[in-house]
């Protein structure tokens, strides 16, 4: 495939996939698509398996490039590499699932009652749509787990105010980047907010495994 197939192919999962960040990734070697005698890019089934698998880390877990590629290189070399972060898991297989769940197929997916769902749109932890990703299962599976323990969606509204709070800093810190107003420039800044995102993420984390440890001794 070419960049603009590539595009017309993913820009619907990936609204901020733009031509500068497929070169951005090539840079950074995520992806290594092969180039016609007249330097054109070709991407094949592997390319597209491996990009998915890229933009998929970094929209779902917030991990930095460099994270990604250390996963990428332990999946290539055959291991099966865990996710960083508080609850660590196994890294899905690089073909991950591009399911797109209507609200009733995501209820019984996540095993939720409407009115679960409905009061976690209410705490703004979901977006309501007519289409709902893995994401959006994933929360909501959690919300179904959190309730079992007596936490409910209303007990979460502050998460929503702390990452408003993250992504003023972020904002910030892009301040530099943003003021060059060029494609190469807004490729950069959205690799930056997902890199400082990532270290972030990582901060929370650590702070949350240190006060668990508090409590179980």
């Amino acid at each position: 495939m070419s960049i603009g197939q590539v595009l017309a192919r993913f820009t619907a999962e990936f609204p901020d996939l733009t031509p500068s960040k497929l070169r951005f990734l090539e840079e950074r070697q995520l992806i290594s698509p092969a180039r016609t005698e007249s330097g054109y890019r070709k991407f094949s089934p592997a390319d597209l398996d491996r990009l998915r698998f890229v933009l998929t880390m970094q929209r779902d877990h917030y991990l930095p490039l460099k994270v990604i590629r250390g996963l990428l290189d332990e999946l290539d070399a055959g291991r099966q590499p865990e996710l960083p972060g508080a609850v660590s898991g196994p890294v899905p297989s690089i073909l991950p699932s591009d399911r797109r769940l209507q609200r009733d197929e995501m209820l019984r997916e996540a095993g939720a009652s409407p009115s679960l769902l409905a009061d976690a749109v209410s705490a703004s932890l979901i977006t309501p749509a007519d289409w709902y990703g893995e994401d959006a299962v994933s929360v909501l599976r959690a919300l179904v787990e959190l309730q079992r323990s007596g936490i409910e969606p209303r007990h979460l509204r502050g998460f929503r105010a702390a990452a408003e709070r993250e992504l003023g800093l972020i904002e910030s810190a892009l301040i530099p980047v943003a003021r060059r107003n060029d494609a190469s420039s807004r490729a950069k800044a959205t690799e930056l907010a997902k890199e400082i995102a990532g270290q972030l993420e990582i901060v929370r984390s650590s702070l949350i495994r240190s006060a668990l440890s508090r409590l179980t001794h």
